[in-house]
C-alpha cells in the first residue's frame, strides 16, 4: 500500500480554489476514486469494468453534469416489457468527494410514461441504496442486469407511485478506485448530485421546480440523512420537500462496536476501508498479514459474500492484537470516524426516521440520537420506532412508510413532529 498524508483544510481550501478557477479538473493518476486511473486502497487490481464505466481524462466541475448516458438493463422486467410503462436511462454524472474534488459517479434514472396523479407535478426521489459491498461488480446498475439488486423492492413501490427515481451508485462503485462506503459526505453529495443529473437528463421532465425527495435506508439511510444535512449549502437550488430516512449510519462508532466480529462482520471491514479511503488513511501498518489480505479480499465482495466473513475474530487481523472496534476509536481513525458522525447540521426540509427497536444491525438508539439532535436543531421530524425484528425486517415497513410520508410532503401536507417525545 502506498503512504499518503492529507491535511483537510489545505485540501479542501485547493478543491474550493480549483473548483472556482477552472470549468473542469483533471482527473489525478491514483488515488481519488472516481477519476480516471484510480487504484484501491489496498493495490488490489480491480477486474476489467464495462467502458461506461471508466471516468474520462478531465471531469467536469460543476455537479451534476451528465457525462454519458444510454439505456438501462430494467432490473423490473427482464424481458423489457416495462419499457412501455418506464424508462431507464444509465447514466455517468459529475459529483465531489469529501473534500470538494471533483469525480465521476454512475446511477440510474427512471421516469415513468404513465401520468403522474397528485397533488403536484411528478416528483423526483433520489434513492440512496443500502450495502451493495466494495466491488465494482456490486454497483447497483450493473446488479440490476443480473436480477440481484434486492433495492429493486423499494425502487419498484416508488416508481409505482409515479415518482421519477434516480439511484446511485456512489463514489468508486461501478468506477475506479475504493468505494468510501459509510463516508458521510461524498455519499450526501452523490445522492444531491444524483437530482442535479435527473434535471441535465434530456427527456426527464425533471425541472428546477420538480419536488424532490431523499431517500434510503441502512447505508442507505446514512448518505440520504447526509444528504438532508448538506442540501441547505451543497444544492440550495433544489425543491427539496422531505427525506425519509431508514435505519441511518449516523453513529459509526456505535455502529462498528454492534458487528464487530459478528455475523455482519464484513460491514465492519467495508467501514474500515471506506472510511480510511475517505480520509487518506493507508491501514496496513495497522493490520498484520492476515489482516493485509483480508482487506485486499474484500476488496472485490459483495454483500451477498457476507457469509465468507461471518463471525471471525477482528483481534487475529490487527498488528497488536487490538479489536476492530479499539483500532477505530484510536487515531488516525478516532477522529476519521468521528467526521462521518450525523446529526450536526439541519435538515433544509422536514424528515421521517423509521428505525426497528430490534435492529440487530445499527442501534436503535442512534435513530433515535438523530432525531434528537436534528430536533434540538430545529428540524421538523417523525419519528417511527418499528416493531418488526432485525435489520433486514425493518427495511419493508420503511418502504411503506416513507411512501406515506412522500405523498403528504408532496401535497403541501406537514408531518406530526415527534420532537417531544425525542
Amino acid at each position: 500500500m502506498k503512504t499518503r498524508r492529507r491535511t483537510v483544510p489545505a485540501l479542501a481550501v485547493a478543491a474550493a480554489l480549483a473548483l472556482v478557477a477552472a470549468p473542469v479538473a483533471s482527473a489525478g493518476p491514483g488515488d481519488v476514486p472516481g477519476t480516471a486511473g484510480a487504484q484501491t486502497l489496498t493495490g488490489t487490481p480491480e477486474p476489467a469494468r464495462p467502458a461506461f464505466y471508466e471516468p474520462p481524462a478531465t471531469i467536469p466541475a460543476t455537479p451534476g453534469t451528465i457525462i454519458r448516458s444510454e439505456p438501462a438493463p430494467l432490473l423490473l422486467d427482464p424481458l423489457g416489457l416495462s419499457g412501455s410503462v418506464v424508462t431507464a436511462t444509465r447514466v455517468m454524472y459529475s459529483s465531489t468527494d469529501s473534500t470538494g474534488r471533483p469525480i465521476a459517479v454512475t446511477g440510474t434514472i427512471f421516469v415513468p410514461k404513465t401520468p403522474y396523479i397528485g397533488a403536484s407535478r411528478r416528483p423526483f426521489v433520489s434513492y440512496a441504496p443500502g450495502t451493495q459491498g466494495l466491488a465494482d461488480r456490486c454497483a447497483p446498475s450493473r446488479q440490476m442486469a443480473e436480477l440481484v439488486e434486492y433495492e429493486g423492492i423499494g425502487l419498484t413501490r416508488t416508481i409505482g407511485r409515479g415518482y421519477a427515481v434516480g439511484i446511485t451508485d456512489y463514489q468508486g462503485l461501478g468506477t475506479p478506485g475504493t468505494h468510501t462506503y459509510v463516508a458521510r459526505g461524498a455519499q450526501g453529495h452523490a445522492v444531491l448530485d444524483m437530482a442535479r443529473a435527473a434535471r441535465n437528463l434530456q427527456g426527464s421532465g425533471v425541472t428546477s421546480s420538480t419536488p424532490v425527495g431523499l431517500m434510503g435506508y441502512s447505508q442507505g439511510g446514512g448518505a440520504a440523512a447526509s444528504a438532508a444535512e448538506l442540501a441547505g449549502t451543497y444544492a440550495p437550488e433544489l425543491a427539496i420537500k422531505g427525506s425519509a430516512i431508514g435505519a441511518p449510519t449516523a453513529d459509526l462508532a456505535s455502529v462498528g462496536a454492534n458487528i464487530d466480529s459478528s455475523f455482519y462482520f464484513a460491514f465492519a471491514t467495508f467501514a474500515l476501508l471506506g472510511v480510511a479511503q475517505d480520509a487518506g488513511i493507508d491501514p496496513e501498518p495497522y493490520l498484520n498479514a492476515d489482516g493485509v489480505a483480508l482487506t485486499s479480499k474484500v476488496e472485490g465482495a459483495c454483500v451477498f459474500d457476507l457469509f465468507d466473513y461471518s463471525f471471525k475474530d477482528s483481534r487475529r487481523y490487527t498488528a497488536d492484537g487490538s479489536s476492530l472496534t479499539e483500532l477505530l476509536g484510536r487515531e488516525p481513525f478516532a477522529s476519521a470516524v468521528d467526521e462521518q458522525r450525523i446529526g450536526r447540521r439541519t435538515p433544509n426540509a422536514p424528515v421521517v426516521i423509521n428505525h426497528a427497536v430490534a435492529d440487530d444491525v445499527i442501534p436503535y438508539a442512534g435513530g433515535k440520537q438523530l432525531g434528537s439532535d436534528w430536533c434540538d436543531r430545529g428540524s421538523r421530524v417523525t419519528f417511527n420506532a418499528g416493531i418488526t425484528p432485525t435489520h433486514l425486517g425493518g427495511f419493508l415497513p420503511h418502504v411503506e412508510k416513507s411512501m406515506l410520508f412522500f405523498e403528504a410532503r408532496f401535497a403541501g401536507l406537514n408531518q406530526p413532529s415527534s420532537c417531544w417525545r425525542l
